[in-house]
């Protein structure tokens, strides 16, 4: 539905995504890389071509709309990147009681949005050698995707950015990650010394969140069993 207003009268109109075809997309091509003729498109004295050519313009808008979203890595890339190429892989999903959760959101210093939490596992001779999580966070108003991986005992190895929906500007550098590495939990935050990033104050922020969310789990979830 496309609303126009022109000499004071409101017109609805509403056409099929046929009628593009039919008319011939061709004629926005013409004015790609110029000035859009507005002028004479305003002055038109037929009111059906007038809004023909406006919807051609919107048409033309909506081709030139900025995408910032980049997909890295796909979950089966993300995987082969955590554990190696034919590596078994196995899930461990968590199911926290409430107690637990309300000791893993202390650590994390975030809400849980479910009960369920699920680890990439792979072993060594039957013992786990690493867990991995892949989280999802909205940074503004788009998400960005991490793949969290922590050593057997715990202990951040690393993170990898498998997508990052907002401007390329505001995803932190992958130094930025490096330096978070075996850092422990309790100082998985800027009051402890955590750079911030200019410019990626929000994204930073959205992955340590992440990062506390997936080190918490495993604390409160993982390490009382290993410890027996």
């Amino acid at each position: 539905m496309l609303l126009l207003k022109q000499t004071g009268l409101l017109v609805f109109v509403k056409i099929p995504t046929s009628f593009f075809v039919s008319e011939g997309l061709s004629a926005i091509d013409s004015y790609r890389g110029q000035d859009f003729p507005f002028k004479s498109l305003f002055s038109a004295t037929n009111p059906m071509k007038f809004i023909i050519q406006l919807l051609l313009v919107s048409v033309l808008a909506a081709t030139i709309t900025p995408s910032f979203a980049t997909i890295f890595y796909s979950k089966n890339e993300a995987m082969e990147l955590a554990f190696g190429k034919d590596v078994p892989v196995e899930t461990l999903s968590l199911f926290p009681d409430d107690e637990q959760i309300a000791k893993i959101q202390a650590l994390a210093k975030t809400k849980l949005e479910s009960g369920l939490f699920s680890f990439y596992i792979s072993k060594t001779q039957g013992k786990i050698n690493r867990y991995v999580a892949i989280e999802t966070n909205n940074v503004r108003t788009k998400p960005e995707t991490l793949m969290i991986v922590l050593s057997a005992d715990g202990q951040l190895q690393d993170v990898v950015t498998l997508a990052f929906h907002e401007p390329p500007e505001y995803q932190p550098p992958e130094r930025w990650y490096s330096s978070l590495i075996k850092r422990p939990l309790a100082a998985m935050d800027f009051s402890q010394g955590v750079d911030g990033i200019s410019g990626a104050t929000l994204s930073t922020r959205s992955a340590l969140t992440s990062i506390r969310k997936v080190m918490a789990m495993y604390e409160i979830m993982i390490k009382p069993q290993e410890s027996h």
